[in-house]
């Protein structure tokens, strides 16, 4: 397991959630073999067939456990090339049809409600609408924010650097609001913030150190609170909102998928969906008959 893992890292440079994420769909897959007497590699097709029976009886949705029927063919794959086994069990073995929907995402006006929610006369205000003006000026996933370094920040080009999934760097832009916020926090809020541990990390926490996902989240769902927004929010529903609005107004899905981090633009194509109001407008404007 070990072994496989090293090389999804090393050769294959997934990140560091994805790897996690496979080694839970494997361990949990090992307690099935030692429950039935066997050795992971002992397991024959009909086995792993009973174990992604499993998971659907637990209740796990399909893109659930689609990720194990994944996570199994690999390792199994992996272990048939190094010779560990003779042929590979998980011939024919598919996983279930996960419906993909439609990414969930804010209206530009509920955008600039939750913008406007922090209050930036305190400290921490002024970093949260700094924040909130980043992740929807850049569409950055949360992991992505959190690490954002000073000496990647160029405000004066108007760019960030952001270091992505498996460790790739991209260069996405900043807009005039994003950086007029971002102006203000390092000279008035950000100082007092540092600590000894603050290192080179453009948003901090409250204690100096990195901001972490739950804290994220939490600032995020308190704005969305603040500004009426009457649904759970997350950081991930403003990547949503910055990638639909920006193909609403004509941009380009290849610029969009270089912004966004997708390694492959079937990804991006997930926001090509058109919302009702977009489409009546289209069509009244349009049609000879509208």
């Amino acid at each position: 397991m070990r072994a496989w893992l090293e090389h999804l890292r090393a050769e294959r440079g997934l990140a560091a959630n994805t790897l996690v994420a496979y080694e839970r769909d494997l361990r949990a897959l090992a307690a099935f073999a030692v429950e039935h007497g066997l050795e992971l590699l002992e397991l024959a097709h009909a086995d792993l067939a009973d174990f992604t029976g499993s998971l659907r009886e637990r209740g796990l949705k399909a893109r659930s456990q689609a990720r194990h029927v994944f996570s199994i063919r690999g390792f199994f794959g992996f272990a048939l090339r190094e010779g560990w086994l003779a042929r590979d069990p998980t011939e024919n073995l598919r996983p279930p049809r996960a419906f993909r929907g439609l990414p969930r995402h804010l209206s530009p006006v509920q955008v600039e409600a939750l913008l406007k929610a922090p209050d930036v006369a305190t400290a921490v205000g002024l970093r949260d609408r700094a924040i909130l003006e980043v992740l929807y000026a850049t569409g950055l996933r949360a992991s992505e924010l959190t690490a954002l370094a000073l000496d990647g920040l160029n405000l004066e080009l108007g760019l960030v650097r952001v270091l992505g999934k498996g460790g790739k760097e991209r260069l996405v832009p900043l807009g005039r609001e994003a950086r007029r916020w971002i102006t203000r926090y390092l000279k008035e809020t950000r100082g007092g913030f540092v600590r000894e541990r603050s290192g080179n990390l453009l948003f901090l926490s409250q204690r100096g150190g990195r901001l972490t996902p739950m804290g994220l989240w939490g600032l995020v769902r308190r704005h969305a609170v603040a500004a009426g927004i009457e649904r759970v929010l997350t950081p991930h529903v403003l990547r949503h909102s910055f990638a639909t609005h920006l193909l609403e107004r004509g941009a380009d899905l290849r610029a969009l998928q270089v912004m966004l981090g997708h390694a492959d633009i079937s990804t991006t194509e997930i926001y090509t969906h058109v919302s009702r109001e977009r489409l009546r407008q289209i069509y009244d404007r349009l049609h000879p008959r509208a």
